[in-house]
This record gives C-alpha cells, sequence and structure tokens, in this order.
C-alpha cells in the first residue's frame, strides 16, 4: 500500500519541503531509504522502527521502500525521522493517510518513540507556510521558534504514541502557545556602555558614523590603547532591529543550532569575534552540505577581528566577496547555496610586530621588514573594502583618572537611529536601510554634494590617487556624516573632509 507524508529539512538558511513517498508490499521484508539521504537520514530506519515497536504499534513484516522528494537534492535532517514513521504507518493502515497530508512533521524520533528537537524549525515553518501548508507538529522544545511565523497551527505531542492517537481522532490535541521562559534564563545582561571609555573621541566619532552607516572600520594602535574595550562595545550603540531583521537572524541561528532553549525571536544585534586561528570554513561557512559561518552568524549585526594580521591569509581574501556583494556563494559538487553577510567588519590591529611602531614614547623594536611581512597578509582590495581607517592612540593619564563620566550608549544610540531613520526613508525604493549598502548609481542620483565638497574630493582623489572604489566610500561616509548633522540635503565640504580624514587618517603606510 502506498502512502505519503511531507516533511521538511534546509537548504542554506531556508527550508525545503521534502515529500516522504513509502510503499509497503508483501515480499522480502526489507527497508530501502533513497533519494539522496546522508548517513543521519539512512539511518533513521533503525531509529523509526525502534520508535514504532516501543511505542506499541506494530509492523508488518513487508517489502518497504521510501522515496525523499525531490530526489536530487541531499537530505541532512534527523528531523525526517517522523514523516517517514508517520508515513510507514499510514501505508500499513495504522493511520488515516489523509488526514495525514494535512500536515508537515519535523522531529527527530528516539528509540523509546519521543520527538525531538532538530535545528532550522523557523525556515522550515516559514517554508511550509509559503506552499500553502496551515498546520505543523514539532517537538515541544521547537514550539517557540515555529509560532514566530504567523498563520500556521503548531502542534507538539509528546511521543509517537500520541502522534498517532490524534491522527486517528482517538485523542484532541490544542494549538500550541509561546511557552515561558525558564527561571535560569531571566537575568539581567550586562550591556557594554562607551561610558566606560575614558577619551579616544575620535575612535568614537569613528564607530558611531559606523554605526549609523552601516561602515567598516580599521583599527591600528599600541597595546593597551582600548582597540578591543571599543570594538566590543559597537552593539551597544547600534539601533534595534527590526521584526523582518530579527526573524533573518534568527532563521540563520535556528539553521546552526545556536538558539537559545526556548527557541525565540533574537531581538539583539549580533557580535561575533572568532579568534584568529579559525579555519576559511568556520569564517565564511563551508561542509559538504554547508553551513553559516561567522559572516552569516554576524549578520546585521557586527563581526569583529581581532589582531587582523594574525589571521591566514586565505580567510582575509576571503571576506573580499560578502564585504562587497553582503552574501557569500559557496559552490559544492551537490549544488551552490547564498548565505546572507550584511555586517559590519571592525577589525583591530598593532602597527608592527611588538606594537610600539609610531609611538612616541617607545622604541619600536621591528625592523623595516618584519613590518613588511606583519602587514602583507592585507592586501590592497581589502583594505580598499573598509571605508574607515582610523589610528588609536595611548589614552593619556589624564583621561583615564578622570571622575567625569564619558558619553553613554544610550545618548550615541539615538543619534544612530535618527540617522538610520532618515537613510531608510531616503533608501525604501531600493529595499535598504543604510548608506554602505549604495551602489554607484544610487551614489549619483542619492548623494548630490555642494561644489566646495565636489572640489575638495576631486583635490584629494588626483592627489592620492585614489581607486574608484575609494571615491564611492568617501561619498557613502560623507552621506553619514550629513545624516548625523541634523539630516542635511546636500553633502558639504566638511562632511567630505571628515571622511577623507577617517579613510586616511594612519600616519604610517600598511602596504609595503
Amino acid at each position: 500500500m502506498y502512502a505519503g507524508t511531507f516533511g521538511a529539512t534546509t537548504q542554506g538558511v531556508d527550508g525545503l519541503i521534502i515529500k516522504v513517498e513509502v510503499d509497503s508490499a508483501s515480499g522480502m521484508p526489507a527497508f530501502d531509504i533513497v533519494g539522496l539521504p546522508n548517513a543521519s537520514v539512512r539511518e533513521s530506519k533503525e531509529r523509526v522502527r525502534t520508535a514504532i515497536k516501543n511505542s506499541g504499534l506494530k509492523l508488518r513484516p513487508e517489502k518497504i521502500t521510501i522515496n525523499l522528494a525531490p530526489a536530487e537534492i541531499k537530505k541532512e535532517s534527523a528531523g525526517l525521522d517522523l514523516p517517514i514513521a508517520v508515513g510507514l504507518l499510514a501505508a500499513q493502515g495504522r493511520i488515516d493517510s489523509k488526514k495525514c497530508e494535512e500536515f508537515v512533521f519535523v522531529a527527530e524520533l528516539s528509540l523509546e518513540g519521543k520527538l525531538c528537537d532538530v535545528n532550522g524549525v523557523l525556515p522550515m515553518t516559514v517554508t511550509a507556510r509559503d506552499n500553502g501548508f496551515k498546520k505543523i507538529i514539532v517537538a515541544k522544545g521547537n514550539v517557540n521558534e515555529a509560532l514566530l511565523v504567523d498563520g500556521v497551527e503548531v502542534y507538539a505531542p509528546e511521543n509517537l504514541h500520541e502522534l498517532t492517537e490524534f491522527l486517528q481522532s482517538e485523542i484532541e490535541l490544542r494549538p500550541e502557545k509561546n511557552q515561558p521562559a525558564d527561571d535560569e534564563e531571566n537575568f539581567i545582561e550586562l550591556i557594554d556602555d562607551f561610558a566606560d571609555v575614558q577619551g579616544q573621541f575620535m575612535a568614537k566619532r569613528a564607530l558611531e558614523i559606523a554605526a549609523a552607516g552601516g561602515h567598516n572600520v580599521l583599527m591600528v594602535g599600541v597595546p593597551g590603547s582600548g582597540k578591543t574595550m571599543l570594538a566590543k562595545r559597537m552593539s551597544s550603540i547600534l539601533p534595534a532591529m527590526t521584526r523582518e531583521e530579527a526573524l533573518e537572524v534568527t532563521k540563520i541561528y535556528s539553521v546552526a543550532g545556536k538558539l537559545g532553549r526556548n527557541g525565540g525571536l533574537i531581538t539583539k544585534r549580533p557580535f561575533q569575534n572568532p579568534n584568529h586561528d579559525a579555519s576559511a570554513a568556520a569564517i565564511i561557512g563551508g561542509g559538504s552540505n554547508p553551513k553559516p559561518g561567522q559572516v552569516t552568524l554576524a549578520h546585521h549585526g557586527v563581526l569583529f577581528l581581532d589582531e587582523l594580521p594574525e589571521f591566514k591569509k586565505i580567510v582575509l581574501e576571503a571576506l573580499r566577496e560578502p564585504l562587497e556583494e553582503r552574501q557569500i556563494t559557496i559552490s559544492r559538487v551537490n549544488g551552490t547555496l547564498t548565505f546572507p553577510s550584511s555586517m559590519i567588519l571592525i577589525c583591530a590591529m598593532n602597527p608592527c610586530p611588538c606594537g610600539w611602531h609610531g609611538d612616541k614614547d617607545h622604541n619600536c623594536q621591528c625592523t623595516g621588514p618584519e613590518i613588511k611581512r606583519y602587514t602583507r597578509k592585507l592586501s590592497g582590495p581589502l583594505l580598499d573594502r573598509i571605508d574607515i581607517q582610523i589610528r588609536v592612540p595611548r589614552v593619556k593619564y589624564e583621561e583615564l583618572s578622570s571622575k567625569r563620566k564619558a558619553e553613554p550608549s544610550s545618548k550615541i544610540r539615538e543619534r544612530v537611529s535618527t540617522a538610520r531613520k532618515i537613510q531608510t526613508e531616503r533608501l525604501e525604493k531600493y529595499h535598504l536601510f543604510c548608506n554602505a549598502q549604495m551602489n554607484h548609481a544610487m551614489l549619483q542620483n542619492l548623494c548630490t554634494m555642494t561644489p566646495d565638497a565636489e572640489q575638495l574630493l576631486k583635490d584629494v582623489f588626483e592627489n592620492k590617487k585614489l581607486s574608484a572604489r575609494s571615491y564611492d566610500r568617501i561619498i557613502k561616509v560623507g552621506r553619514t556624516i550629513a545624516d548625523l548633522d541634523g539630516g542635511a540635503e546636500k553633502i558639504d565640504a566638511k562632511h567630505i573632509g571628515e571622511a577623507i580624514k577617517l579613510r586616511n587618517d594612519l600616519d604610517f603606510e600598511l602596504q609595503p
């Protein structure tokens, strides 16, 4: 007898509906799964068979064939256990196959028949809704995640036996509602604040501009100058995420298996700080069935790379695509996947191996060739994609010992949010939300400069022999400075002048 059910898996950061076709017929007993299953899906036949037995149900010893459609896509989710088990019971006449087709089933099965959590339930639920399904069955731990999607009823039976009784109309299950958070997760989170940073006024101003316009930043300074401290406070001045942005981030973390136990909506902008020995696959994403890397986990947030020259050169060069395109494409034999990576890159580094090059109060012990080897990993094309490049000097004693509190993050965030609102309204028809996302054509239409500003930029462009990309990025930063300056209609010379200063603040050459 034939029966069909529907499950789901993930493809990149999106869901994919899988039709599970089951045929159970007389013949030599066998259990075969076809349709490009990976190891975890192939092993499901043992989990399914044992779970059905331990749920008090019996299977006839028949020739069982299960097809996972579409057959040309590799399946990699233990969440297909449940639709396979339900389809098998329907094919052997244990439950009504017609009623099964109303649901999408997503859960792993334990050997005792309990429904277990899986990763990626949020994008699966979104895809189920978009494909016309109005009901989904998941494990208890995935309920809050699935409930983030409007228009879908979520059911969460404890085990396979309870689900079978529900599908046979022997018991009633009510649609789930949001589950309260655990007491141990109800704590006050301490947020790093710019009020803790004494001095470094130019660096703070640079990060405020970066937060307002979504610009990338490179900070070069001696050890202990506060580069890491500044970078870790970047998230505290970014504007609150919209619901659309929060859903995108939550989908990514759902696929990566990094949601909390309660699976609620992520409302805080991500901050990723990978170690410098991380591989290219860890930073960019990858694997035989590609998973999100750090650049994707930082989507709509901040990616902080401390000690930048210590990262492998192949990793740094791989950053070019996500910085330029705000997405990363990973190609494998089984297909090509695209992951979003619209993030702000914050980099920090010492000026030389010993760290004291350019400091007036310390003698640098490094030779010229040593400094060149240290900075050679930072190619011109990579630096060209970093809008703001500043030097962070050593903090003076008077600034450190001052009892006067610095400006708190809350006040800076108000200015940033106001500037972002101006940009969102300007870029609404392009479906963009910050100046850094504009392309060259948009700059010509939306970034009008005064004659003085144009002349200043022309002089600097010709004297410094800047690239076309540098030209565009100076204008973008200038537009952001104008937005912070009350949303000035035209970019003035003072705005362009500050943008040029922020891009050329380093008083030594990074490139050999």
